[in-house]
């Protein structure tokens, strides 16, 4: 684009531009279909999406069987509307960080992602998208920013297992989908 917004699939101008469907689908791709681990504290998830985020997403309960016949139009919508419009993740011009956020997100909360972001740029840590947020992270370079929050998501990691050890099960899973990330961004 040559706007400073980045141009291509992680803001170079060789490949075409990150679009908001595209990151969704990377998503779903990277969470699969039905997962019912009996460690994960989320509950059962399809694409991702648990029964928690359901019934927030329907504004009512959510089955266990409601998940288990989410549709991929539905969970899109809820990825759309629930990790990246709701906490303003639209709004952030760097491809690269956008995505690192949204994924971060998925796995530990919106808030959570956006507040890491916060930190790494130094500006009030209330884990909303505001003016200053949006302002900050679109001045810096969003390529070495989305490092940045991915070194604080591998603390982050460290920091539930260490809470609860019963959660490194997950532990090869996080790295890997870390150090993809890593290196799309890099």
């Amino acid at each position: 684009r040559g706007d400073g917004s980045g141009g291509g699939r992680w803001g170079t101008e060789r490949e075409a531009a990150l679009t908001d469907d595209d990151l969704i689908s990377r998503i779903i791709e990277r969470e699969g279909g039905l997962v019912d681990h009996p460690a994960d504290r989320g509950g059962i998830t399809k694409f991702g999406i648990t029964q928690a985020t359901l019934a927030a997403h329907r504004k009512g309960p959510a089955s266990e069987d409601d998940v288990r016949n989410l549709s991929v139009t539905e969970a899109r919508e809820i990825y759309r509307e629930r990790y990246i419009v709701g906490p303003g993740l639209h709004r952030i011009a760097s491809e690269a960080l956008r995505a690192v956020l949204v994924d971060y997100g998925v796995h530990s909360g919106p808030g959570t992602a956006v507040r890491a972001l916060q930190r790494t740029l130094g500006v009030v840590v209330d884990g909303v998208i505001g003016p200053d947020t949006e302002q900050r992270a679109n001045l810096l370079d969003g390529r070495r920013l989305a490092l940045r929050v991915l070194a604080r998501r591998a603390q982050h990691f460290g920091e539930i297992i260490t809470k609860d050890p019963k959660q490194a099960v997950f532990a090869h899973g996080w790295m890997n989908r870390l150090a993809e990330q890593i290196v799309e961004v890099a």
